[in-house]
C-alpha cells in the first residue's frame, strides 16, 4: 500500500475517535458538576488531546530534522533564521531596561518575587522583539507591494 493511503487511513481513524470521544462526552454531560462520569469523559478527552498534540509536535520536528539534514540548501536557510532570530533577540536583550516599572500596586509583586531586576529585563526584551518583528513584517510588506509595482 502507497504511504499516501497509509496517511489517509491513518487520519480518518485519528478523526473517527475524536468524534466518538467527543460524542460520547457530549451525551454525558449533566448539570451536576460532581458526576464522576462527566468528569471521567473530560479527562479522557483531554488526554486524548494531549495525545494528539504530542504526537503532532513529535511528528512535526522529526520531519523537519529529516528535511534539514536531507537538503543542504534547507539547512543553510534554518541557520540563517536561527541566527537572525538570535540577533534581533540579542538586539533586543541590549536595548531592555532592568529598572522596575512603576504602576499602582507594584510593591505587592516586588514583596512576592515575582517582579525583580531580571524578570522586567526579560519581559523588556520580548516586548522589543515583538517590535521589531513586527516592524520588519510591516516593511517586508511595503516592500513587496512597491516592488510588484515596478515589475
Amino acid at each position: 500500500m502507497k504511504l499516501d493511503k497509509v496517511t489517509t487511513i491513518l487520519l480518518w481513524v485519528l478523526l473517527a475517535v475524536s468524534a466518538v470521544l467527543i460524542v460520547s462526552m457530549m451525551t454525558n454531560i449533566s448539570e451536576n458538576e460532581a458526576d464522576p462520569t462527566m468528569g471521567a469523559w473530560i479527562n479522557t478527552n483531554l488526554v486524548w488531546t494531549y495525545i494528539l498534540l504530542g504526537v503532532g509536535a513529535v511528528i512535526a520536528v522529526i520531519f523537519a530534522l529529516v528535511t534539514t539534514f536531507t537538503d543542504k540548501d534547507a539547512a543553510k536557510k534554518g541557520l540563517i533564521s536561527l541566527v537572525f532570530g538570535a540577533v534581533i533577540i540579542g538586539i533586543s536583550y541590549a536595548l531592555a531596561s532592568d529598572a522596575i516599572p512603576q504602576f499602582y500596586n507594584v510593591e505587592k509583586f516586588l514583596a512576592d518575587g515575582t517582579l525583580t531586576n531580571s524578570i522586567s529585563k526579560m519581559v523588556g526584551t520580548g516586548l522589543y522583539t515583538t517590535y521589531v518583528l513586527f516592524i520588519l513584517a510591516l516593511v517586508g510588506i511595503a516592500v513587496s507591494s512597491v516592488s510588484r509595482i515596478f515589475k
